[in-house]
């Protein structure tokens, strides 16, 4: 099917409090897991002499950055989101369990951030990329803030060939999920990009360095080191 675009940004009090309760242990755990597993060479859990940095893209509600901080407390997490509600809510969480010091929260479009540092040492984003109308922003964000050996992990949704299939996934892995999760997925999954697409735009932002991946019947990953 063609791709069908959503709203980029989830800012509405219902799906901020969903997207707060829902129970995102296992795909969250496994982001972290496959991060940390793509740069087991070069990315250590252990503290070294100095702080690290990290941006987080479109994070939410900030969970994956939470669970990045946990995994790797070494590193400053600086976390953006176009969601003024998502970030509101990411600020009640991290000072909650104690990591409001170590993530630092931003609201800004990607094509208005502005951040004070030139470069980080790892870029993460989960799902984003499908909200955007302008695929090129993100790996444009990632280009303008990644230097040489910058880690930078990407995991987003896979597009299926029909709604109908894009309504079984639904079934199959949200049924016991709030109605307005239910229906946030599913135009997701409608809204997502082909891994052909996603190769395009990995070439059309000179990141032919990055390896694309399917990983599940929903999910690919993109990662590699800035050269």
């Amino acid at each position: 099917m063609h791709r069908i675009a959503e709203a980029e940004l989830m800012n509405t009090p219902e799906q901020v409090q969903a997207y707060a309760n829902a129970d995102f242990e296992q795909p969250h755990s496994y982001f972290i897991e496959l991060l940390l597993d793509c740069f087991a060479d070069s990315l250590s859990t252990e503290p070294g002499d100095s702080l690290c940095y990290a941006l987080d893209l479109g994070c939410g509600p900030a969970d994956i950055s939470r669970r990045f901080a946990r995994a790797l407390p070494h590193y400053q997490i600086d976390a953006v989101d176009g969601a003024a509600n998502m970030i509101a809510m990411a600020a009640r969480l991290n000072q909650a369990c104690g990591l409001d010091q170590r993530i630092q929260l931003f609201t800004a479009l990607l094509s208005e951030l502005e951040l004070a540092r030139t470069h980080y040492d790892v870029i993460f984003s989960n799902s984003l990329l499908h909200h955007l109308h302008d695929p090129d922003q993100i790996w444009g964000t990632i280009n303008r803030y990644a230097q040489t050996g910058t880690r930078v992990f990407v995991m987003d949704l896979l597009r299926p060939e029909t709604t109908a299939q894009a309504a079984e996934l639904v079934q199959t892995y949200a049924s016991d999920e709030a109605e307005i999760l239910r229906q946030d997925f599913y135009h997701s999954l409608c809204a997502a990009y082909s891994l052909d697409e996603v190769q395009g735009q990995l070439q059309r932002c000179s990141m032919d360095y990055c390896t694309l991946k399917q990983i599940s019947d929903r999910h690919f990953i993109v990662y590699g080191v800035s050269p």
